[in-house]
Protein backbone atom coordinates (compact mmCIF):
# COMPACT_ATOMS: atom_id res chain seq x y z
CA UNK A 1 0.00 0.00 0.00
CA UNK A 2 1.08 3.66 -1.17
CA UNK A 3 0.31 6.78 0.14
CA UNK A 4 1.73 9.58 -1.59
CA UNK A 5 1.52 12.75 0.98
CA UNK A 6 1.19 16.22 0.19
CA UNK A 7 0.82 19.48 2.45
CA UNK A 8 -1.46 21.66 1.44
CA UNK A 9 -2.97 25.06 2.18
CA UNK A 10 -5.82 23.76 0.22
CA UNK A 11 -7.18 20.50 -1.75
CA UNK A 12 -10.54 20.04 -3.42
CA UNK A 13 -11.85 16.77 -5.75
CA UNK A 14 -13.89 16.82 -8.20
CA UNK A 15 -16.20 14.76 -10.72
CA UNK A 16 -18.33 15.76 -13.68
CA UNK A 17 -17.45 19.40 -12.41
CA UNK A 18 -19.05 18.95 -8.79
CA UNK A 19 -16.92 19.56 -5.64
CA UNK A 20 -17.36 16.00 -3.97
CA UNK A 21 -14.73 16.21 -1.13
CA UNK A 22 -12.59 19.91 -0.09
CA UNK A 23 -10.22 20.60 3.08
CA UNK A 24 -7.93 23.70 3.95
CA UNK A 25 -5.16 23.30 5.46
CA UNK A 26 -3.81 19.88 6.03
CA UNK A 27 -2.99 16.74 3.57
CA UNK A 28 -3.66 15.43 -0.08
CA UNK A 29 -3.53 11.72 0.46
CA UNK A 30 -2.99 9.99 -3.22
CA UNK A 31 -4.11 6.27 -1.92
CA UNK A 32 -2.40 3.04 -3.92
CA UNK A 33 -3.57 -0.56 -3.13
CA UNK A 34 -1.81 -3.43 -4.36
CA UNK A 35 -2.79 -6.88 -4.55
CA UNK A 36 -1.05 -8.12 -0.94
CA UNK A 37 -2.41 -5.16 1.10
CA UNK A 38 -4.93 -6.26 3.63
CA UNK A 39 -6.84 -4.10 6.88
CA UNK A 40 -3.65 -4.45 9.50
CA UNK A 41 -1.48 -2.50 6.40
CA UNK A 42 -4.13 -0.06 5.92
CA UNK A 43 -4.05 0.53 9.16
CA UNK A 44 -0.32 0.73 9.90
CA UNK A 45 -0.23 3.14 6.69
CA UNK A 46 -3.05 5.55 8.19
CA UNK A 47 -1.05 5.47 11.30
CA UNK A 48 2.12 6.33 9.88
CA UNK A 49 0.15 8.91 7.54
CA UNK A 50 -1.44 10.67 10.74
CA UNK A 51 1.59 10.86 12.64
CA UNK A 52 4.16 12.22 9.79
CA UNK A 53 5.97 14.91 11.22
CA UNK A 54 5.21 17.30 8.23
CA UNK A 55 3.98 20.69 9.85
CA UNK A 56 5.91 23.49 11.02
CA UNK A 57 5.72 24.09 14.93
CA UNK A 58 6.70 27.60 16.33
CA UNK A 59 10.40 27.47 15.54
CA UNK A 60 9.84 26.62 11.60
CA UNK A 61 10.67 22.87 11.79
CA UNK A 62 8.83 19.74 10.42
CA UNK A 63 7.90 18.69 13.77
CA UNK A 64 4.20 18.73 13.54
CA UNK A 65 1.84 16.07 12.27
CA UNK A 66 -1.38 16.89 10.77
CA UNK A 67 -3.80 16.72 13.87
CA UNK A 68 -1.15 18.90 15.95
CA UNK A 69 -1.63 21.66 13.18
CA UNK A 70 -4.96 21.74 12.83
CA UNK A 71 -5.23 20.40 9.72
CA UNK A 72 -7.81 17.63 7.87
CA UNK A 73 -7.17 15.14 5.52
CA UNK A 74 -8.41 14.54 2.05
CA UNK A 75 -7.95 10.72 0.53
CA UNK A 76 -8.21 10.50 -3.30
CA UNK A 77 -7.41 6.89 -4.77
CA UNK A 78 -5.24 6.44 -7.15
CA UNK A 79 -4.18 3.24 -8.56
CA UNK A 80 -1.60 4.46 -11.15
CA UNK A 81 0.54 4.95 -7.59
CA UNK A 82 1.58 0.72 -8.02
CA UNK A 83 2.47 0.74 -11.27
CA UNK A 84 5.26 -0.74 -12.70
CA UNK A 85 7.53 1.22 -13.98
CA UNK A 86 10.46 -0.40 -14.37
CA UNK A 87 11.16 -0.82 -17.97
CA UNK A 88 9.30 0.17 -21.45
CA UNK A 89 7.45 3.27 -21.87
CA UNK A 90 3.99 2.00 -20.88
CA UNK A 91 3.08 1.15 -17.49
CA UNK A 92 2.09 -2.27 -15.74
CA UNK A 93 -0.94 -2.44 -13.58
CA UNK A 94 -0.07 -5.99 -12.10
CA UNK A 95 0.65 -5.39 -8.98
CA UNK A 96 -2.41 -3.19 -7.96
CA UNK A 97 -5.20 -4.77 -6.36
CA UNK A 98 -8.40 -5.53 -7.74
CA UNK A 99 -11.26 -2.94 -8.14
CA UNK A 100 -13.05 -4.65 -5.47
CA UNK A 101 -10.13 -4.96 -3.13
CA UNK A 102 -9.12 -1.68 -3.67
CA UNK A 103 -12.18 0.09 -2.84
CA UNK A 104 -12.66 -1.98 0.16
CA UNK A 105 -9.39 -1.05 1.62
CA UNK A 106 -10.04 2.58 0.42
CA UNK A 107 -12.94 2.65 2.51
CA UNK A 108 -11.02 0.99 5.38
CA UNK A 109 -8.28 3.22 5.55
CA UNK A 110 -10.83 6.34 5.37
CA UNK A 111 -12.87 5.08 8.60
CA UNK A 112 -9.26 4.69 10.49
CA UNK A 113 -8.44 8.28 9.53
CA UNK A 114 -11.83 9.32 11.18
CA UNK A 115 -11.70 6.62 14.27
CA UNK A 116 -8.61 8.73 14.57
CA UNK A 117 -10.36 12.42 15.35
CA UNK A 118 -9.94 13.54 12.08
CA UNK A 119 -11.81 15.87 9.85
CA UNK A 120 -11.34 13.43 6.11
CA UNK A 121 -12.44 14.17 3.22
CA UNK A 122 -12.87 12.34 -0.03
CA UNK A 123 -12.77 11.26 -3.29
CA UNK A 124 -15.23 9.41 -5.20
CA UNK A 125 -13.38 5.93 -6.02
CA UNK A 126 -13.23 4.56 -9.45
CA UNK A 127 -14.56 8.17 -10.86
CA UNK A 128 -12.65 10.53 -13.06
CA UNK A 129 -11.36 12.70 -11.04
CA UNK A 130 -10.17 16.51 -10.93
CA UNK A 131 -7.85 17.42 -8.08
CA UNK A 132 -6.91 21.31 -7.12
CA UNK A 133 -4.57 22.11 -4.50
CA UNK A 134 -2.37 24.25 -3.64
CA UNK A 135 1.17 22.16 -1.99
CA UNK A 136 2.58 23.61 0.73
CA UNK A 137 6.18 23.95 0.85
CA UNK A 138 5.99 22.36 -1.75
CA UNK A 139 6.11 19.47 0.96
CA UNK A 140 5.31 16.11 -0.78
CA UNK A 141 6.51 12.02 0.41
CA UNK A 142 6.18 8.85 -0.52
CA UNK A 143 4.90 6.09 2.17
CA UNK A 144 4.64 2.40 1.52
CA UNK A 145 3.89 -0.26 3.57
Amino acid sequence: MIALIQRVKYARVEVNEQVVGAIDNGLLVLLGVEREDDEAKAARLCERVLNYRVFSDDEGKMNLNVQQAGGSVLVVSQFTLVADTRKGNRPGFSRGATPEQGEALYEYFVEQVKANGMTCETGQFGADMQVHLQNDGPVTFQLSI
